[in-house]
């Protein structure tokens, strides 16, 4: 199984040039691999989102490693990030974060427009995600008429719209009701065997965590 992420040494410390440093990630090594589907679980104050968002690119580590699909993105610029976050990264996070003004639909192929891929093609992606997720009869609706449910697997479709690499999931499914947790976790898993990408998916939920294929543990010293 290839390595998708590998976090190699990272650290992170927050006001490290004040008088009251906060360490929050001390050397954590961490690989997920191709059609592998990894829970995150740590309590709060563990440094659960900081880890996610070093390894989304959108945080640089004090130290360490970040090698994405084999690159090592340590030290690379801001531009070359932002390309390879567009390109091989999706992302979701307990609220949606759908475009309110646009439907369903037009919240898919927006990530791809911005990737050059033309409108047909993209409305075609996006016909067939929401397909995927049983929610085509729901494509031209916007996010306020759509329960929470089908509000997230929306935001789903549009994590993979540009067919990332690895997906990082943030207490995806944290803001629904249990039963509506149990539809979206599966339609999610879903979506990852069918795709083959990797994922790694914090939660505090460990019935959910007991169901990926590996957990990892984040403490608090």
């Amino acid at each position: 199984m290839s390595e998708v992420l590998h976090l190699q040494g990272v650290t992170k410390t927050y006001g490290k040039d004040t008088t009251s440093p906060v360490p929050v990630l001390r050397g954590i090594d961490l690989a997920v691999g191709r059609g592998e589907v990894v829970a995150l679980v740590a309590p709060s104050g563990a440094g659960k989102s900081t880890l996610l968002h070093i390894a989304g690119l959108l945080d640089t580590p004090d130290a360490g490693q970040v090698v994405l699909n084999g690159r090592d993105m340590t030290g690379l610029s801001d531009k070359v990030r932002t390309e390879a976050r567009r390109a091989e990264l999706g992302f979701v996070y307990q609220f949606h974060h759908l475009l309110p003004e646009f439907s369903a639909a037009e919240n898919i192929v927006l990530p791809q427009l911005a990737t050059g891929v033309s409108q047909r093609e993209a409305a075609e992606r996006a016909a067939d995600l929401l397909g995927r997720v049983g929610l085509s009869h729901r494509a031209d609706h916007r996010p306020a008429e759509l329960s929470g449910g089908e509000q997230q697997r929306v935001a789903f479709c549009r994590a993979l719209a540009n067919s990332p690499a690895l997906l990082l999931a943030d207490e995806p499914t944290g803001n629904l009701d249990p039963a509506t947790s149990d539809r979206v976790f599966d339609v999610l898993m879903s979506l990852v065997r069918e795709t083959g990408l990797a994922a790694l998916i914090a939660t505090h939920n460990l019935e959910l965590a007991e169901r990926m294929d590996r957990v990892i543990r984040l403490s608090v010293d």
